[in-house]
């Protein structure tokens, strides 16, 4: 990953705002977002199987730019086509995070993601074993990148995309993202090394929760300023 820190979201978008929300998201939001310092790429990514779940992530220079002016005063002056969008995402979580491991690729065709928390107590056994799981994964036919993520949410009042959206953002604790590109892969190791009942093994608290889904856009820092010299 680019980066030592990182946003990961994931929300539900109904189908009928399926064509604007990508519309908007890749044309306007991403835009501005990697305008702002410490945005280095962002990635969008739509479940799977066809429901309505994205999953986007952004990889910051540090931790220090989720708390930057102008990340604020995007976040506090929305423009109008945002304002109009905000209230579709349903089932926000919403996670400002270090970058704890990261062995290969962040962007590929497919990702799995999973969501979990330590047990009290276990934090270093059950890192230990995945900065283990993630050099032998990465290196895996079929799959290109492991990263693990931990949620560190500065503190910082409630912005006006959030009170928007409505209810409060949820958060996951530590995150684990898996690229590559065969898809089934992702989904053996889901069953396998990375089952709820596997990392329970290794220190996990129970509930687990994992997703997959197909890329829909990447794009840099170094594109979008590409594009503003054009």
């Amino acid at each position: 990953m680019l980066g030592q820190a990182a946003l990961a979201m994931w929300w539900d978008m109904a189908p009928d705002m399926r064509e604007e929300f990508e519309h908007w998201h890749s044309h306007e939001h991403f835009l501005e977002r990697l305008a702002l310092p410490g945005f280095l790429r962002a990635s969008r990514w739509a479940d799977d199987s066809g429901g309505e779940g994205f999953f986007v992530l952004y990889e910051l220079a540090t931790h220090g730019a989720l708390v930057s002016p102008q990340y604020l005063a995007s976040l506090n002056t929305p423009s109008e086509w945002s304002q109009r969008m905000m209230p579709h995402h349903r089932n926000m979580v919403r996670s400002q995070c270090h970058v704890l491991e990261s062995r290969g690729g962040a962007v590929a065709g497919h990702a799995m993601t999973i969501r979990f928390s330590p047990e009290a107590g276990h934090d270093g056994r059950l890192r230990g074993r995945l900065r283990e799981l993630a050099a032998e994964l990465c290196a895996r036919p079929g799959l290109t990148g492991v990263h693990l993520l931990q949620t560190d949410a500065p503190p910082i009042a409630p912005t006006t995309e959030q009170r928007i959206r409505g209810l409060a953002d949820r958060e996951a604790d530590w995150i684990l993202v898996a690229t590559g590109y065969d898809a089934r892969e992702l989904r053996r190791c889901a069953g396998g090394e990375l089952s709820a009942a596997a990392l329970e093994r290794v220190g996990a608290a129970p509930g687990a929760t994992a997703g997959f889904y197909a890329l829909r856009l990447s794009m840099s820092e170094a594109e979008v300023k590409d594009q503003s010299r054009d």
